[in-house]
Parts: structure tokens; sequence; C-alpha cells
């Protein structure tokens, strides 16, 4: 996903496929095609709104040419593209390159549609390890991102200001309350969310359920409950508002750049609109609830390789993701998209070298996870599914945060077969 687009599934496998930044559903770009002309390599993404003439698809035609083919790319959204994945690879007649949103590469390559990278020899080594994880599946990796974008808490600098906080001085979860209590007292609205039932919420939840030492495979564990206690506090007293149910990423957002909140969690994408705001931004870490930056989930798009009938095509498909994730391909991505930070280590250093007050979202992608991480795999969504549910109950009030997150790890378990 270009952004978290975080949602959607394919039928095939229940509640399967994530995305973390909605794209709107928009039809594969007219003139495209996904049957392979003579010549031409295929390449799908979910990025329709990136047309024939534009610096992203100017960016991968120029990989194809590097390789001494064409790229006939088509673009879907991401729920269609990951259905149309799934039937490709069923059909036999998948195309040469997917670009999948992270958590659904587990689930295409336990369905076998998709080649190792050790199985065409592409070096994955200088990925760093924290984001590379979530192409992985049983010792083998089935993907590699062409960058990352996560999560951390933009601030409103002149309601903070106004209330005496100093953002430096949010190191946990006892500086940040006692920041948020300064801003209510001044009467501003501290801080906004998205606590959505969707994979956005299960997203926006997961640097507060990691930040407390709690992990997915237990998600009643005395940790977890703290974190959303946490949440559930903040909406009780009015910290935060009761909308934050029902919001998404995008309604948060839109809460935040009305200027009267003085936190809002969200992502690398809205980097430019930050700057765009009507006030003064700034971004802190997520703390962890006892010090330090909390683990944030990371979005971002792999590159796939399908299985292919003619394995002769791998040679240049191998070349064609070498042009894409070089130092400088990868921040020639990161730019094209504006909120991707690279996913190596020489790709950081370039990226930073060009736009240094990009270091904080640097610094939260080398230390965020991937949420199919700690081969989890195909059983992510189903955890997460259970998770959000709770998150959902013990925000309205309909079970209090124990008895919500006891709710969600028997369904998880039932859910994943333990």
């Amino acid at each position: 996903m270009n952004r978290p687009s975080v949602s959607t599934r394919a039928a095939v496998f229940g509640t399967a496929v994530l995305a973390l930044a909605a794209c709107a559903s928009t039809p594969p770009q007219s003139g495209t095609s996904s049957a392979t002309a003579s010549g031409a390599y295929t390449w799908w993404d979910p990025y329709p709104q990136h047309d024939a003439g534009s610096a992203w698809a100017e960016r991968v035609g120029a990989c194809g040419e590097e390789a001494g083919v064409t790229i006939q790319r088509t673009a879907y959204d991401t729920t269609a593209l990951t259905n149309q994945a799934l039937l490709a690879g069923q059909e036999g007649n998948a195309p040469d390159v997917i670009l999948l949103d992270n958590p659904a590469v587990s689930t295409l390559a336990d369905a076998g549609m998709l080649t190792a990278m050790s199985d065409f020899g592409l070096e994955v080594n200088r990925f760093d390890e924290n984001l590379i994880a979530a192409g992985e599946l049983d010792g083998k990796t089935y993907g590699i991102p062409i960058g990352a974008n996560t999560l951390a808490l933009y601030y409103n600098k002149k309601i903070l200001d106004e209330a005496g906080v100093d953002p430096a001085s949010i190191t946990d979860w006892a500086s940040l309350d006692a920041a948020l209590k300064k801003v209510k007292e001044a009467g501003k609205k501290p801080i906004t969310f998205a606590a959505i039932g969707t994979e956005e919420g299960s997203f926006q939840f997961l640097p507060w359920f990691w930040g407390a030492g709690a992990q997915l495979t237990q998600l009643d564990s005395p940790q977890a409950v703290e974190a959303l206690e946490l949440w559930t506090s903040w909406v009780k007293d009015g910290t935060a508002p009761n909308s934050v149910i029902s919001n998404s990423q995008n309604t948060t957002w839109e809460e935040f750049l009305t200027g009267e909140f003085a936190f809002a969690e969200n992502g690398t994408w809205q980097i430019d609109s930050a700057a765009k705001a009507d006030f003064p931004t700034g971004i802190v870490q997520i703390p962890g609830k006892d010090g330090g930056v909390a683990p944030t989930p990371t979005g971002g798009e792999f590159i796939t390789v399908p299985v292919q009938k003619d394995t002769g095509r791998y040679d240049v498909t191998k070349k064609i993701l070498e042009c894409m994730t070089t130092p400088e391909g990868l921040v020639e991505t990161g730019t094209t998209f504006a909120y991707y930070i690279p996913s190596t280590a020489a790709g950081q250093e370039a990226i930073l070298a060009q736009d240094a007050t990009l270091k904080p979202w640097v610094d939260a992608v080398r230390s965020a996870k991937g949420r199919t991480s700690d081969n989890l795999g195909t059983d992510y969504p189903k955890i997460s599914e259970a998770l959000w549910t709770g998150v959902q109950k013990a925000l309205s009030g309909a079970a209090s945060p124990a008895d919500a997150l006891k709710e969600a790890q028997a369904r998880a378990k039932q859910a994943v077969g333990g």
C-alpha cells in the first residue's frame, strides 16, 4: 500500500489481505493489460492514482528499459489487486511482478503463488531486518520492501506552546499523560487517533500494545490490558473524542488539520500535508510505556515475483528488482511518493542527505516492526480482527479492557486453530 491503506481482504482467505490507507476504488488504467505482450514484462501495483504519464510510471518504465525490456504496467486498487493476484495465480497466468501491501505477502506465499527471492539469486541482506521480516515465511523471503512508512505523534506547536508543553519532555506514557493534562487544562483538545473497527484500528493500536510489552500471540496479557486501559481512559475522561471509535486515519487527520487538537497519531504519508497546515507542526515518537520508542507497525508495499511456468523470465525480473532497490532507486521512490522511507541503510543515508528533516521518520522506521513478523504469517489477519473487535468493545463501554481482550484472545485462538 502506498500509505497505510489499512483495509482489505481476499475472500478466498476470509479476512486475509490488508492495506493501510485505503486507495480509491479505481479500475485498471486504460490502455493497459495483464496479458504479456511480445518482449514485455507485466507489472501490477496498487497505485491507480499514478497514471501512465506520472513520475511513478516513468520510474517503473525506466527500470524495464535498463533490463532491456518493456514493462506493461497495470494499476488496481488494493482490494482488486490482491483478488486479481490470487485469481491469476490459480489460473497460471500471473504477471512477472506484483507490488503487494506487506501483510499480504505471506498470504500469497502460503498459497504457493510466489517465488522466493533466493530461488533466482536476489540478495536480500542489504534490507533492514525489521522491515524485510514482513516478507518472510518459514525461513524464506518472498518479497522486498520498496520503502516503508509508519506512525508517530504529530503535534500542533501553537497549542503546546500555549499549554507550556515541551514535546522533548514526552519520553514515556506518564510524561505523555502529563502533557495531555496540561493541554486539557488550557482548554484545548489533547489527542485524536483512529480506533475504527478495521485493520486501521489495529494498525494504530499496535504501537501502544507493543509499547507496553504485549505480544500478538497473547492478546489478553496484562501488558495488552494496560495498553487498552490507556486508550479507554482517554476516551472516558475526554482526553480523546468519542469520534475515535469510528475514525479512519484520514478522518483523524482532518480533525487534526482543524487546528483544535494538540496531538494526532498518523503516518509518514502526511508529511506534505503537515507542512501545509495553517499552524506549525512537529512530530514525537510514540513512547513506550516505561520509556524509549515504541515499536510501530510498518506500512508499505513489497515487490513480489509470482511463480512463472517459464523460469527463464526470472533473470530479467531480477534486473528489474535490483534497479528498483538501489540506494538511488529507493530515494527516487521515496521522493516520488513523498512519504516512503528507504528500506536499506544506504538508501536512508541518501535520503537524509537530500532532506535532513526526515530524520525522525527514519528513526521511526528503523525501530518499526512488521505486522506479520514473529512468523505470524497468515494468522495475523485473524488475530488483528479479534484485536480491533476487542478495542471497539472496550472503547464503546460494552466491556472492560480486560474482558474485551479475554474475549479477543479466545476468538483469535479459535480462528487460528490454536
